[in-house]
């Protein structure tokens, strides 16, 4: 028996042949031409996000980079470290350079064994010793005496827990990180009347109940003092930066990160190198992330100089450093020693701004 197959049997293989080859071309091609695009556009971030920190990157100017309360200098890759993030009473519109104050102090430490962070906030009346003056004032106006250094000197005195890194961001960040990620959903507490960014009196009007927020509501919510007090107004800020992690790691959010990445870059100053920021990804994959707030207690009054201050209760400080300090590791103390920078040949007096 002949082994060769009629001429129209082998045609017709030949057409199936064919036809297999153009399917699997059909199927290829736009699975070739998203994973090309998916490279790309991951390359296109990943060099975005190089520049924007580089370009963002401002040495603390303390010796080694290294907080004097760390015995050696941390890597975040392998270490729990602490982060301070510095939200700057400035933006374009103000223009107030280095002499502005701190709007919100929030501290954040990270656990990698635990993979799960700590913010704390510290209310920006805080009655406090700033090393910077050698002078007790409102935690606020450290920054304004000098910058970022002398608010981590500052914190770092107040708190006794070490700040590894810092980020300062301005009123422009913040609206358009916002922005950038379409606004976030918040449970706005009562109906408010606020400033703008811009200062503009009562262009913002929000009525009570959960929504969707831009960036100029949002930072409105985050900046209100009128409707209650600090200490609530620290915890809507930390609640306002939990609602923005989750909607910045969606999955609908994956294909904004360069937009927020620029709109975060010309108004971003860091410690961080780029390196050291990519070894927090593993914190930001994790859509479940435990971000856990801490409150510091106390009471707010008038003192000699006419100004009000909030004081914070040395048990309440002395429990949340421990708390802190046992999330990084380190060792907890019975009780905070402060002025730990303090000139013993100058006298200290409080300041009046």
């Amino acid at each position: 028996m002949s082994d060769k197959l009629p001429e129209n049997s082998r045609a017709k293989k030949q057409v199936k042949r064919r036809k297999k080859k153009r399917i699997f071309l059909y199927i290829s091609i736009p699975i070739l031409i998203f994973l090309l695009a998916s490279v790309t556009y991951g390359y296109k971030i990943y060099s975005t996000a190089q520049n924007t920190v580089e370009n963002s990157y401002e040495e603390v100017g303390r010796e080694n980079e290294t907080s004097e309360l760390r015995k050696d200098k941390v890597n975040p890759v392998e270490d729990n470290v602490s982060v301070l993030i510095i939200g700057v009473d400035d933006s374009e519109e103000r223009d107030y350079d280095e002499k502005s104050r701190s709007d919100a102090l929030i501290l954040a430490t990270f656990n990698k064994q635990e993979e799960n962070i700590k913010l704390v906030s510290i209310p920006r009346d805080t009655y406090t010793f700033v090393p910077e003056r050698n002078t007790y004032t409102k935690i606020n106006h450290a920054h304004f005496f000098g910058g970022p250094k002398a608010t981590i000197e500052t914190v770092e005195n107040f708190l006794n827990v070490p700040v590894d890194y810092y980020v300062r961001l301005n009123f422009d960040a913040f609206i358009e990180v916002v922005d950038s990620l379409g606004g976030i959903y918040f449970d706005v507490p009562y109906e408010m009347t606020e400033l703008d960014s811009e200062d503009n009196e009562g262009s913002i009007h929000l009525e009570p109940g959960y929504q969707k927020l831009n960036g100029e509501e949002a930072l409105a919510v985050a900046r209100t003092r009128k409707y209650d007090n600090d200490i609530k107004r620290g915890y809507r800020q930390q609640e306002i930066i939990k609602a923005i992690v989750k909607e910045a790691t969606s999955a609908s959010s994956l294909l904004k990160l360069e937009n927020i990445i620029t709109a975060v870059g010309d108004h971003m100053a860091t410690n961080l190198s780029f390196d050291e920021l990519k070894s927090f990804a593993s914190y930001g994959m994790n859509t479940d992330v435990d971000i856990t707030s801490v409150k510091l207690e106390g009471s707010g009054g008038y003192m000699d100089d006419g100004l009000w201050y909030y004081q914070v209760d040395d048990e309440s400080k002395t429990a949340i450093s421990n708390e802190l300090r046992n999330h990084l590791d380190l060792q907890i103390q019975e009780s905070i020693e402060t002025e730990l920078s303090v000139d013993d040949n100058k006298e200290i007096q409080p300041y009046t701004y």
